[in-house]
């Protein structure tokens, strides 16, 4: 689980000026240090976190500074994501970046004497990690994964016009996904569509949820342990014929049929670019709003959605971004 790594940057002779190396030897944040020491926890590996995590670490990189950087995955469990935190809080770090709600639960909790980042993280508030989104009042911001539920629901009609009924499938545990089910349940109601919810507490559970589920579509949120496992999702939906709507570009690269929504690769880049204002501007992240990502993105899988029986309208199509 412990790796080490190198944010490394092209062009290392650009690189002689201030702030442009890193090393372990940091001294405190928001001193005039030219060393970071940097740590990631993440809460589960999957491919949305992932390109949040490559995404933060490029922005160091693009600006030409190097540093040291421990990552840390707690591969689903919330014990060693604690465990995590507290090793973290121990450490002579600058910043901490925690990837997805619970790995930032536990970071909060821990790390209390250095900058504290979040990303991926659909609703801070809620999940307690910052007194409000636009003053968050202590040693917590970051970056929020908050995705347009309402339109994305919105899809199903677009694409199936006869369907009648929407399953939902998340983790009982997720304060982000209980927000989203919340919003996407009264979509459907909009919609007209009744609507079946089925929660798991582990990816181990998703297959016999998913299967419990009679209706004609389905929908899965930025949940960290559905969509780890949403090959499963897909395999079932292809098998049924229903469409898979999802709620991030990389779940529609990994067999979704269509979503409107972020690119976490760009959201990591962002809040990376939080992080270079704490470090080397001395920014405090009591006083820095919560930021989303404004640019979205209609995404839609061609091959997905022939598979599971339904073909993307033109006008759905025309300015998509085309994957998988």
């Amino acid at each position: 689980m412990n790796r080490r790594t190198l944010l490394s940057a092209a062009g290392l002779a650009a690189l002689a000026g201030p702030l442009a190396a890193c090393s372990s030897d940091s001294s405190s944040s928001g001193s005039s240090s030219s060393s970071y020491s940097i740590g990631i926890m993440q809460i589960l590996t999957h491919s949305s976190l992932d390109a949040a995590r490559e995404g933060f670490k490029a922005a160091f990189s693009d600006a030409g500074i190097t540093c040291d950087v421990d990552e840390e995955n707690a591969q689903g469990d919330q014990t060693t994501a604690t465990n995590i935190a507290t090793k973290f809080a121990s450490q002579n770090l600058d910043l901490v970046l925690a990837i997805g709600t619970p790995a930032a639960q536990a970071a909060a909790q821990a790390v209390t004497q250095i900058p504290v980042l979040f990303t991926a993280v659909t609703d801070p508030v809620s999940a307690q990690l910052v007194a409000s989104a636009d003053a968050p009042g202590g040693n917590v911001t970051g970056t929020s994964d908050m995705n347009p539920v309402a339109e994305q629901i919105g899809l199903i009609k677009q694409i199936k016009p006869e369907a009648a009924s929407v399953g939902f499938l998340y983790s009982s545990g997720e304060v982000n996904s209980q927000v989203q089910i919340d919003l996407a349940r009264a979509a459907a109601e909009d919609q007209g569509l009744s609507v079946q919810e089925k929660t798991i507490t582990n990816t181990a559970e998703l297959q016999q949820a998913a299967e419990t589920l009679d209706v004609d579509s389905l929908y899965v949120p930025t949940d960290n342990n559905v969509v780890s496992g949403l090959a499963t999702v897909v395999a079932l939906c292809e098998d049924r014929r229903i469409p898979l709507i999802v709620a991030e570009g990389d779940s529609v690269r990994n067999g979704g049929v269509i979503t409107y929504g972020i690119d976490y690769v760009k959201l990591g880049r962002q809040t990376g670019e939080m992080a270079m204002r704490i470090l080397r501007d001395g920014a405090d992240p009591a006083t820095m709003a919560v930021e989303t990502q404004s640019d979205l993105t209609v995404y839609v899988n061609e091959s997905a959605a022939s598979a599971m029986g339904v073909t993307i309208p033109a006008d759905l199509l025309d300015g998509a971004e085309k994957v998988g």
